[in-house]
């Protein structure tokens, strides 16, 4: 069991090193280099993650084994979503647990308190969107009771990636 805690504005250079980190460590070996750092050079810049972490509509946080981050998720409601932006759903825009914690159930410790914070809220769906070819994560999802419910396109630098979109109903 680990702890799950709001990232405050002072911790965004954690988040983001962080952050840049576990996205090189799951995707760099499946994708092309260069591709990926055209992405990051955009996506992991302290500007641009500031401006995340103060959205009012968006919030990070990290899972933690003691002091250790192991994963984080970032939630955006409203129009900080980046498809449906509905009122009554919240989008899970990130959600990573590090590859040597994996087995331990930090993902759906995770997810769980998604779901926990889109029912506090009254919403009617959570909703993501999963790389079509991350078929351990469409797995994870669907044995959480997400259904498929459209794709869209993900540029990663300059090459065309589709999304799954998934939503499970509250």
């Amino acid at each position: 069991m680990v702890s799950i805690k709001k990232v405050e504005v002072a911790e965004v250079d954690t988040l983001l090193a962080y952050s840049k980190k576990i996205f090189y460590e799951f995707f760099a070996p499946v994708n092309d280099l260069v591709h990926m750092d055209a992405y990051a050079a955009v996506a992991f810049t302290p500007e641009c993650m500031l401006g995340q972490l103060t959205n009012p509509d968006s919030e990070f946080y990290f899972a933690l084994d003691e002091d250790n981050i192991v994963g984080y998720i970032k939630l955006n409601f409203n129009n900080a979503q980046t498809e449906f932006q509905d009122k009554n759903a919240l989008e899970i825009e990130r959600i990573y647990v590090s590859g040597k914690h994996h087995g331990r159930y930090i993902g759906r410790q995770l997810l769980d308190f998604a779901v926990d914070i889109a029912l506090s809220k009254q919403f009617d769906y959570v909703w993501l969107g999963v790389w079509e070819h991350n078929h351990k994560a469409i797995g994870f999802y669907r044995r959480h009771g997400f259904e498929f419910c459209g794709s869209h396109e993900f540029l990663l630098g300059d090459d065309r990636q589709t999304d799954l979109l998934m939503k499970k109903l509250l």
